[in-house]
Order: structure tokens, then C-alpha cells, then sequence
């Protein structure tokens, strides 16, 4: 029997970890839960991961938590400590609500408690954000003793964050960011998937995503405007009117779970398979699908009546994606465009799922038999790809999302190479659409949260946002009027559209100068109480987050796509610039060793500081990569950094000469 909970909200989280064991957890078996990790760990490699769980603990309570402990690593692959799960509610409460010394953690606590909302985490209890295995923390013990030192931290003071750990809290200055946070980052030659799996299961890295251990992600929202601008740029691109057409893809968890509502703001028929029955439905229970269709002849029918009509809909069909390939090209039914946002960076524990097998029966073969599950997922991917081939014959336009769906389906065999035996037959979205239509003139994800949790703050953000960019739109260059006019008519759509899961968010693609005005705008306003405190962050999928190669780097042709000094100087530079919080992780849409990304939050209060840092830090925040993609000689960077140049005379950045084809044409 569980004892009653007697303490408040903020004496919870002061209290960090309970002094007095508190009562073991129920295991609630209607949450969505995380799949068992597979067995990796030795029997002295589980007595260390026993000690080092066991650390968090006085040594009086060691002989109660060491056989709960080894249950949970022998039963789940990991110890998540479940019996430490808060009895709170946990969702992102309004800042006012949150104990502390400084505002900044106040923030910071809110954005974590954001994270693990169960209407925006994807395994709430085991601390997974999105993707399969993106985490805030390793373990409940985690989570408690980080709130805890945010509750007492000063802004004389630096928490920092190892993999989920709270190393502590350090002297600092009140410039410095109240929080930095690694993730993943381990030694180049140990980034294997089962270097991660072995850590992990250890207790000393984890897998933060992008956003889920970077506190900032704010549910498919998050996501769905660069899904929207993605698609509306694919029709553009291949010169179709989206109102009925179809664009087919698959997964409807974390960031893919965006997909539906990005179609229905295209304008297009969408078809999402997805084959987990728990997140489909909560994904049509919040609105974010219209329908869902669990046969795939009946798929046929009413994809069908919705071409006939025109219709704007979105249908999750719950089941196989390679079923709804192979049955639209027995059917002679023409797929426009065509993508996949499976978890295919972690395709071996959860990420993508094999085709013949139940989703029960293939989380149980995922755990017990890793061997023969890895086996059916190659066998699927192939199947995937050739039906994939058939419509890409017949005129379908497919692209990759940044999920690893080619990567892996080059490793597992599949006929997915070009003919040169060195690129993928099919561009990745990034490369074909989003680079050089957005990243390169600066455009990237830029995010707000409205800190006092109110609907009308979210409003009156909105409304400034628009304001300010309908101003720049009467100057702005040509070569930066689509983007403009794209997002004008996303902001203002942006309530109607009901994108608010989890706290009072917005994000809207906007460049350097874009994202500077609309903060200096939130700053003035909160100076005249008009609004609350926000929050300021971005996607890490953005302009110079995130060097990856087979995604938000893929439109880098010099040959350093495979570096990741950009994403380095990026989370360096914003640290002394005055970001409130910032991260740099190993790993990330595309998977553990694929990717260095990295991201901050910063916290705006109305102050003449607040403007001085947003000013200095969001102009290097964008132009970092502009810089970068313009020494790649990427036509739009080289424009926008010039322009750049042209605003902040104290800007000086070494522009490439370009070279004359012809030259080498010469004998």
C-alpha cells in the first residue's frame, strides 16, 4: 500500500531525495512504456551498474533498493528506479509555482517538467522524451536531486549536467549559463549502438536526442511547422497543388508525430502508418490525426473517396508501412510524395519495427531474441525500399527525413544506392529542400515558452511575432520573401491550428534578424507587463546546431560534412553570450555516433540584461552556420552572410572564391 503524500509541491522538490524510503511504485500498465533494453551487461558489468545506482543512496537503505534494483536491470535492461517516480502531476506549471532563489531555475525546472508532461513524453516513467531511447535523466534519482539543485541555486552559480547526472552546482557569474549539459559524449572509437546499449545500462551516458535532454522540447509542435514547410516545399518542388494529392510516410511518436497535423496545414491527403496501437490513439485522442483505419483494404477505399473530393484529411493507419506501399502499387494508387520518420536511428530497440510480426510479439523478440529481431528488421527494410522503388518509377517523389531510414537500409542491404555505389538514389530533405531553401539564408526553428502557463500570453507572443515580421516583409530581399510570407501565414493560422500540447509554446522559422526583433519585442513587453517572463530556444535540427552528415549538414558539398566543428563553436560561443542554459550531445535523429548537436535555452525578463544578451547571442546563434555553409559554398549562405556583414560592421567573415568549372575541362 502506498503512503499518502502529505508534503507540498515545493517542499518535494527541495527535499530532493526522500530521507525515508518512499513506498515502492505500481507498475501502471496503461502508460506508454519503454521496450526492454536488450541484455548487454555481464554479471560483474550488472553488480557495477547495481553500484553505481546504489550511490545516490545512504548505505542504511542499500539492503532494501539492491534486489529492487537488480529486478528492474534484470527485468527492463535498465534501473530507472521507478519506486523514486514523483507523486506530483507532472506537467510544466507556471513559473510562479516553482521553489527557488532564481528565476532562471525556476525556468529551467519548468522546461524539464515540460519534458516529462505524459501528454508530450513518450515513456514518461523510464524519462524518455521522444525517439525510442531520447532521455532528460537516466533514473528517478536524477531528476530529484537536479530540482533540488535548481531550487537552491543562485545566479552566482553553474549546474552542471553530466549524461542526466547533476554533477553540482559550481561558482560561477551571473553572464554564465545556469546549466550546461552533456549528453552522450563519449571517446569517437566507443559510439557504437552497443557502446551506447552498455553505458547506458551502466548508468554513466545516455542518448539525450536533441531537445529531450536539452529541456526544450514543447511536443510535436515542436516539429510540425518545418513538417509543414517541408511538405509544402516538396509539392512546390515537384509542381503539384497539394489539395488531393497524397504524401504516405510512417511513425506517429515524438517528432513524427507531427506529420499528420503538418498535411492537413499543406493541404494534402496524409497517410501515417504506425504500429504501436497506445501512441496512435493518443495521437487521435489530441487531435493531431483525423482518422484511423486499422485494414489496409479499407485504407484503399478511403483514400479513394478523399482523392475523388479533395479532401484535407489525415489517416493513421495502424499497422506496417511496407503493407500500405506494396498494397498502393498493387492498387495503381499514385503516391505524390513520399518520406518515413521511423525512430531508424535506433533501429535494433524500438525504432522501426519488422513486417509479419505483432508489436507485442516483436517487443518480445526484441528483448529475448536481438539477434533474429535485428534479422526481420533488415528483411523489412529491404521489402520497404524495393516497394518504395516501384512508386519513385511511377513518378513519386520520395525523400529522406533525417531519420537513418537510407542508412540502414543501405546496411541491411537494400536498393537504395545511386549508381556511383556512394550516395543514396533518394535525397535527404535537408539536402534537396531545407538547406538550401532555409538553412542557408538563415531560416531555422526558433522557439518560445510563455513561463506563467497563460493561453493569452501565447496570444499576445503571436500576435507580436507577426507584427514584427510583417514589417520586415515590406524590406526584405526577394531571395527571402517565400520564407517570410510561409511564416507570416503560419503564425497567424498558429491558434486555429491548436499546436499546444504540454506547455504555452510557439516555434516559427525565422532568421538571425527575425528572431533578435521578435525577442527584443517579447523583452519590451515584458518590461510593460503586458506578458509574462519567456523562454527563448530552438530545435537543434537548425542552421548551426547539428553537424549530420545524412541530414542537417547533407547539403555540405566541401567535404567536411563529417566534421563537427560547427556544432561545437555553436554551444561555446552561446555559453558566453548569454545563453541561460546550454547542451552539446553525441547523437540525434540519425542516431549515437551519427551526429554532434547541440542547443540552449535563454531566459528573457524584461531587463536591459536580457535585451544585451539576446541581441549578442542570437546573432551568432545563426550566423555561426551561415558562416559556415557560405565557406562550403552554398549560394544562399554566401548572400546572407554578406548581408550579415552589412548590419554588424564588426563582422568579418572570410568569403570563398569560387572556381571555374571549365578549368577543369582544360587537357
Amino acid at each position: 500500500m502506498e503512503a499518502v503524500q502529505t508534503k507540498s509541491f515545493k517542499e518535494q522538490i527541495t527535499e530532493g531525495i526522500p530521507t525515508e524510503l518512499p513506498s515502492p511504485k505500481r507498475y501502471e500498465v496503461d502508460i506508454n512504456h519503454a521496450p526492454k533494453r536488450k541484455e548487454i551487461l555481464s554479471e560483474e558489468e550488472k553488480k557495477l551498474a547495481l553500484r553505481n545506482a546504489l550511490r545516490y543512496f545512504e548505505p542504511k537503505d542499500h539492503a532494501v533498493l539492491l534486489p529492487e534494483f537488480k529486478e528492474e536491470v534484470e527485468k527492463y535492461g535498465r534501473i530507472y528506479m521507478y519506486r523514486f517516480r514523483p507523486d506530483y502531476r507532472m506537467y510544466a506549471r507556471p513559473i510562479s509555482e516553482y521553489p527557488g532563489k532564481c528565476e532562471q531555475a525556476k525556468a529551467i525546472m519548468l522546461m524539464i517538467q515540460n519534458n516529462l508532461d505524459y501528454a508530450v513524453a513518450q515513456h514518461p516513467h523510464e524519462l524518455i522524451t521522444y525517439g525510442g531511447n531520447g532521455a532528460v535523466f537516466q533514473n528517478w534519482a536524477q531528476y530529484r536531486l537536479t530540482m533540488k539543485y535548481l531550487s537552491e541555486m543562485t545566479e552566482e552559480q553553474t549546474l552542471v549536467m553530466y549524461s542526466g547526472h547533476p554533477m553540482g552546482l559550481f561558482p560561477s557569474h551571473k553572464d554564465a549559463p545556469r546549466v550546461v549539459v552533456t549528453n552522450g559524449m563519449v571517446i569517437p572509437n566507443y559510439s557504437k549502438p552497443d557502446d551506447w546499449e552498455k553505458m547506458n545500462a551502466l548508468g554513466v551516458s545516455q542518448y539525450g536526442q536533441m531537445t529531450a535532454g536539452s529541456y526544450m522540447y514543447i511536443g510535436p509542435q515542436g516539429i510540425v511547422h518545418g513538417t509543414t514547410i517541408t511538405v509544402l516545399n516538396g509539392f512546390r518542388k515537384i509542381k503539384k497543388n497539394p489539395e488531393g494529392s497524397i504524401f504516405v510516410t510512417s511513425g506517429l511518436g515524438g517528432m513524427s508525430g507531427a506529420q499528420p497535423k503538418a498535411g492537413n496545414i499543406a493541404g494534402c491527403i496524409t497517410i501515417c502508418a504506425e504500429v504501436n496501437p497506445k501512441i496512435t490513439h493518443i495521437r487521435h485522442s489530441q487531435g493531431w490525426i483525423n482518422e484511423v483505419i486499422e485494414k489496409v483494404d479499407d485504407l484503399v477505399i478511403r483514400v479513394r473517396q478523399a482523392q475523388a473530393a479533395k479532401e484535407v484529411v489525415s489517416i493513421a493507419y495502424l499497422g506496417n508501412i511496407v503493407d500500405v506501399w506494396e498494397k498502393f502499387d498493387t492498387e495503381n494508387i499514385h503516391i505524390d510524395l513520399g518520406s518515413d520518420q521511423t525512430s531508424l536511428h535506433n533501429p535494433w530497440a524500438g525504432g522501426y519495427y519488422p513486417i509479419g510480426i505483432s508489436f507485442e510479439e516483436s517487443n518480445e523478440l526484441m528483448a529475448n531474441n536481438p539477434e533474429l529481431f535485428k534479422i526481420k528488421v533488415k528483411e523489412t527494410l529491404i521489402r520497404h525500399a524495393a516497394a518504395v522503388n516501384k512508386h519513385t518509377a511511377k513518378g513519386t517523389y520520395f525523400f529522406d527525413y533525417g531519420n537513418a531510414f537510407l542508412l540502414e537500409a543501405s546496411r541491411a542491404g537494400a536498393d537504395v544506392m545511386a549508381m556511383d555505389g556512394i550516395h543514396f538514389k533518394y535525397p535527404s530533405y535537408v539536402q534537396d529542400i531545407m538547406g538550401p531553401m532555409c538553412f542557408d539564408y538563415g531560416f531555422g526553428p526558433f522557439r518560445w515558452v510563455c513561463a506563467s502557463g497563460k493561453p493569452e500570453d501565447l496570444a499576445k507572443t503571436d500576435q507580436i511575432a507577426c507584427d514584427v515580421l510583417e514589417e520586415m516583409a515590406k524590406t526584405a530581399p526577394i531571395e527571402i520573401q517565400q520564407q517570410m510570407q510561409d511564416n507570416i501565414k503560419w503564425i497567424k493560422e498558429a491558434q486555429k491550428n491548436k499546436l499546444v500540447v504540454g506547455s504555452q509554446a510557439r516555434i516559427l522559422y525565422a532568421d538571425a534578424e527575425g528572431r533578435m526583433k521578435i525577442a527584443e519585442a517579447f523583452n519590451k513587453a515584458i518590461a510593460k507587463n503586458e506578458i509574462g517572463f519567456v523562454i527563448l530556444g530552438r530545435d537543434h535540427h537548425d542552421v548551426s546546431g547539428t553537424d549530420s552528415p545524412y541530414r542537417e549538414t547533407s547539403n555540405i558539398y566541401d567535404g567536411s560534412s563529417f566534421t563537427a566543428d560547427m556544432a561545437i563553436h555553436n554551444v561555446i560561443g552561446d555559453s558566453f553570450r548569454g545563453a541561460t542554459w546550454v547542451s552539446i550531445h553525441n547523437g540525434g535523429g540519425v542516431g549515437w555516433g551519427e551526429v554532434i548537436n547541440g542547443g540552449f535555452g535563454m531566459v528573457i525578463d524584461g531587463t536591459e540584461d536580457s535585451d544585451r544578451r539576446l541581441k549578442s547571442m542570437l546573432f551568432w546563434d545563426v550566423n555561426n552556420g551561415i558562416a559556415r555553409r557560405n565557406w562550403a559554398r552554398n549560394e544562399g549562405a554566401i548572400f546572407a552572410i554578406k548581408r550579415a556583414m552589412e548590419t554588424q560592421p564588426l563582422l568579418k567573415v572570410t568569403i570563398p572564391n569560387l572556381v571555374d568549372d571549365e578549368l577543369f575541362n582544360m587537357d
